[in-house]
């Protein structure tokens, strides 16, 4: 069996009518998952964020909680980094997909996690910002002798069946919007004809981020980060994970989520369907 467990505040943080007012814990028959990990709730438990709320939500974090966006993309992408371990925990070659915003940052802090876990990871990232932070998070995969292809490089099909075990896609996020312009399409078409499980930092990319992409990529993995995103009611594929332990719950009930209790030290929990 597995068990459902809800988050409940401190008294003084609650609010009459709230949702965290109540426990539920629900024993469930449990379904496949990676050994390890967490079973919490379902994705529909969690709540969902479209567009405008998962961007407001970010900005809040750094006006109102102190946040950088550095800081940001360290959290989550150890998350992430952590939430691929667990359900690949076979170490080997990790074909990292790097876009230009806060998703590929999040794919190099993961990169560099995945490098101390013994993973072997190379950066595929065609355009690089010349900016802070990702300059920074740049050179620290760097300095870890951690392999970052030419900007020119776009791997085949079978580049990646051949060298690869796993794809972390940190292409796009949850501000992708329009049609994906070169070389990303390039990319893009390579992993949907590749035959090496993928899994998706928060968004697959390519996605409208409510209402998905059916004939865009198809992981078989996706670590929501902070709470799912709309289009994740369109995910089919097997482990649909949630990390991002950093939401304080006056945020999280802002925008009528229920986060999920993460045991211990755990940095991703499971969700079911």
């Amino acid at each position: 069996f597995t068990f459902w467990l809800i988050h409940v505040p401190s008294a003084g943080s609650m609010t009459r009518g709230s949702m965290f007012g109540v426990v539920r814990l629900v024993a469930l028959r449990a379904r496949h998952q990676p050994s390890g990990i967490f079973r919490a709730m379902s994705a529909s438990s969690v709540g969902w964020l479209g567009q405008e709320d998962a961007q407001q939500l970010d900005q809040d974090l750094f006006n109102e909680c102190g946040y950088g966006l550095e800081q940001l993309m360290e959290l989550a992408g150890l998350s992430v980094a952590v939430g691929v371990a667990k359900v690949y925990p076979t170490r080997g070659n990790v074909l990292v997909c790097c876009g230009p915003g806060n998703n590929g940052g999040d794919g190099l802090v993961a990169a560099r996690h995945l490098k101390l876990f013994g993973y072997t990871p190379t950066i595929v990232y065609p355009k690089r910002p010349q900016r802070s932070p990702f300059m920074n998070l740049t050179k620290a995969c760097e300095v870890m002798k951690i392999a970052v292809a030419d900007v020119d490089t776009i791997p085949s099909p079978a580049d990646i069946d051949g060298n690869y075990q796993i794809v972390l896609d940190g292409i796009f996020g949850f501000s992708f919007k329009g049609n994906v312009r070169a070389p990303f399409d390039r990319l893009l078409d390579s992993l949907k004809s590749c035959h090496v499980p993928i899994c998706s930092i928060d968004v697959p990319s390519g996605w409208d981020v409510e209402k998905g992409n059916p004939d865009g990529l198809q992981p078989e993995t996706l670590i929501s980060l902070t709470a799912p995103k709309k289009c994740a009611t369109m995910f089919a594929g097997k482990h649909h994970l949630l990390g991002g332990r950093f939401v304080p719950d006056f945020i999280a009930e802002r925008y009528k989520l229920c986060i999920p209790a993460y045991p211990g030290v755990e940095q991703v929990v499971a969700l079911d369907a």
